[in-house]
């Protein structure tokens, strides 16, 4: 009993401090419209707090593309619909561009690296980052071939299953890391090493945890959930552990570079730091270097590892299509390792790649934005600080946008004649100033991948097996654990 009584003493006392905060704020006024919110929870209790964007698809088609919603305290703005976040996030890109705070985030890495950092540190990291990785040959015939090798070392892992059923995808994942690790250290490692295999699954199951209800309310009520054990303690214990790991084997594995031999990313990062210019300390420190390196890594490997993992499923789900696809390779590549150069004689194959992006939705809404200062979109005023978050699945899943929304249907990206057909409104990577740093290497990953493996394999289901397409939670789109057979196809 004494325990109960402390909780809901500190649960009062948590609601009061909330309250006066609240009046102290005063009113929104002008504020996009949504739903009326419950004192103290808000709109909580309507969210489907494992898939928010499901609820926020339903207040869009009520309240329009701006709305807002109130998660505890905290008012939020929503945006869907292609036109309001080309709006916000192209021509309201300076306004837009911030990142509000995030309680378990603010606890490990707080204002550091890219992904969630803002200001002045985040241009300067974003504008490094964005030179390190195209003097790492992102987007050239250099990290291209670095690709292609990556690849043919995936074909001759997934050889050794000799076409029975697997299940573990760790390989694809540590082949997309792989390439990351490339540009960061020039360095690559088996697939079966131990830091990599707990690299992949810290990050893997990060992303899990962060997607479940148990994160999000921590994000809500953080000063509460301190004093409440639950998941959000692990993800703050993972959080520690992968950042640690990158440290000891990624970020200090040498301490002086030569400045006339930078090979790679981290050599760029040390040689800023012994410039000894006011920015070498202001920015280029260990902090800096930790988290950038973990944000490439999350980045670059878990929507890469995804998007493969959905093409598998889809592959096997639908024969005809990937039928379609072989006989594609087998026409314009036959025998030859698949080049970048292939990608546009073949239309097909770039539009599966393109759909399985499209259906598997793996991002339903970007990192959120925030509104660096005061300002007015779209006739509502909103405050600075106000967290906004852009939600592509309301263009990705919408009839609006694409014919067959809710089915996997390459067409959407294919003209009557054949031809591949660009979509504009097809952002997978978001667009503006936060759009990913490593869009040209994912695509490029992509399509290497995808018709390397197609090329070598028929991938084909396990006897019986019932393929569900429905994501499984977490806070990217994975698909549920499923069985593949990839079956040598010569």
């Amino acid at each position: 009993m004494e325990l109960v009584t402390v909780l809901l003493s500190i649960i009062v006392i948590f609601f009061l401090i909330n309250v006066f905060s609240s009046q102290k704020q005063g009113k929104y006024k002008n504020f996009p419209p949504g739903p009326k919110p419950l004192p103290i929870l808000g709109n909580i209790l309507m969210l489907d707090l494992s898939n928010p964007h499901k609820t926020f698809y339903q207040l869009y088609k009520k309240y329009g593309s701006v709305f807002s919603v109130q998660v505890g305290m905290k008012k939020i703005v929503i945006l869907c619909g292609y036109d309001a976040i080309k709006d916000a996030l192209i021509n309201h890109a300076e306004v837009f561009s911030a990142r509000p705070v995030n309680p378990l985030f603010s606890k490990s890495i707080k204002d550091h690296g890219i992904m969630f950092a803002s200001g002045d540190n985040w241009k300067v990291m974003r504008r490094f980052t964005l030179s390190a990785l195209r003097d790492g040959g992102m987007g050239k015939k250099t990290i291209e071939n670095k690709i292609i090798e990556e690849a043919e070392c995936l074909v001759q892992k997934l050889k050794t299953y000799e076409g029975k059923p697997f299940g573990n995808f760790t390989s694809i994942n540590a082949a997309a890391l792989n390439v990351i690790v490339a540009i960061l250290i020039s360095k690559r490692f088996d697939y079966d090493n131990p830091t990599i295999l707990r690299l992949v699954g810290l990050v893997h199951e990060i992303l899990r945890l962060l997607g479940s209800p148990w994160a999000r309310l921590y994000n809500i009520f953080p000063t509460l959930m301190d004093w409440l054990p639950g998941p959000h303690r692990t993800i703050l214990e993972k959080l520690r552990e992968f950042k640690n790991l990158i440290r000891v084997n990624f970020t200090e594995y040498k301490k002086e570079v030569d400045v006339n031999d930078q090979r790679n990313l981290v050599d760029a990062f040390i040689a800023k730091q012994q410039e000894g210019k006011p920015e070498s300390t202001q920015y280029y420190h260990n902090e800096n270097l930790t988290t950038v390196v973990g944000d490439l890594f999350v980045a670059g490997m878990e929507t890469t590892s995804i998007t493969l993992r959905w093409s598998f499923l889809l592959m096997i789900k639908y024969p005809e299509i990937q039928e379609k696809v072989h006989n594609e390779i087998d026409k314009v590549i036959g025998s030859a390792r698949p080049q970048m150069e292939h990608r546009k004689q073949m239309p097909y194959t770039d539009a599966v790649i393109h759909e399985v992006q499209r259906f598997g939705d793996i991002v339903s809404t970007t990192v959120p934005h925030a509104a660096s200062q005061d300002g007015t979109f779209n006739g509502y005023f909103i405050p600075k600080g106000t967290p906004i978050i852009p939600m592509l699945y309301s263009i990705h899943k919408d009839k609006e946008y694409f014919e067959k929304p809710e089915e996997f249907y390459p067409e959407h990206f294919l003209d009557l004649e054949g031809n591949f057909r660009q979509r504009e409104v097809f952002i997978p990577f978001s667009i503006g100033k936060r759009t990913c740093v490593g869009k040209t290497l994912a695509k490029m990953e992509l399509f290497l991948f995808f018709t390397s493996l197609l090329q070598y394999f028929t991938f084909k289901a396990t006897p019986g097996a019932k393929l569900d397409l429905t994501p499984a939670m977490g806070s990217t789109n994975s698909p549920k654990p499923f069985e593949v057979c990839a079956i040598p196809r010569h």
